[in-house]
């Protein structure tokens, strides 16, 4: 028995892992888009990149390549798109989101200011991972976020006709 840590330093409790279908070119990516530095790369068979860290600001985030025949070996690329979002809070969202679609990420939304306090957008990365980026702009009481999430809907609701 050692007396290793429960979680290594500099680790969060909840860390991202992305299966890619092509790392290297995601690390490159990421690095352009929203300042990442590249933490550890193990190389795996057929010049394929087994398992990498990058870091964006104070949080690692876990990439493989796609290895089609493991359990979770699969990149949204090939599964068609992917259910899960990356979210993450940055000192300018305009900035950011900015860098990453010029880096080549693929706008769903345009920043803009939501009811919950934060100017918030989101796009997809050239890989297929989707990204939620936010800078918290106001804190929204429960009672305030209420009321404007109602307004909210009243206005989904109308814009649908």
């Amino acid at each position: 028995m050692t007396n290793a840590k429960w979680k290594p330093d500099g680790y969060h409790t909840v860390t991202p892992y992305l299966t890619i279908k092509g790392v290297a070119k995601a690390i490159e990516f990421y690095k352009k888009a929203f300042g990442a530095q590249e933490v550890h790369q193990m190389p795996g068979p057929e010049g394929k990149i087994m398992h990498a860290e990058i870091r964006i600001g104070d949080s690692l985030i876990m990439l493989a390549d796609e290895f089609p025949d493991m359990p979770c070996g699969k990149s949204p690329q090939t599964l068609g798109g992917s259910p899960v979002t990356v979210f993450m809070y940055v000192e300018n969202v305009d900035t950011v989101f900015n860098q990453a679609t010029a880096a080549g990420a693929t706008v769903v939304m345009e920043p803009k200011d939501q009811f919950w306090g934060d100017r918030f957008g989101n796009l997809v990365d050239p890989f297929g991972h989707n990204w939620a980026l936010a800078t918290h702009i106001e804190d929204v009481s429960p009672e305030e976020m209420k009321k404007r999430e109602e307004q909210f809907r009243k206005q989904m609701a109308t814009s649908k006709r």
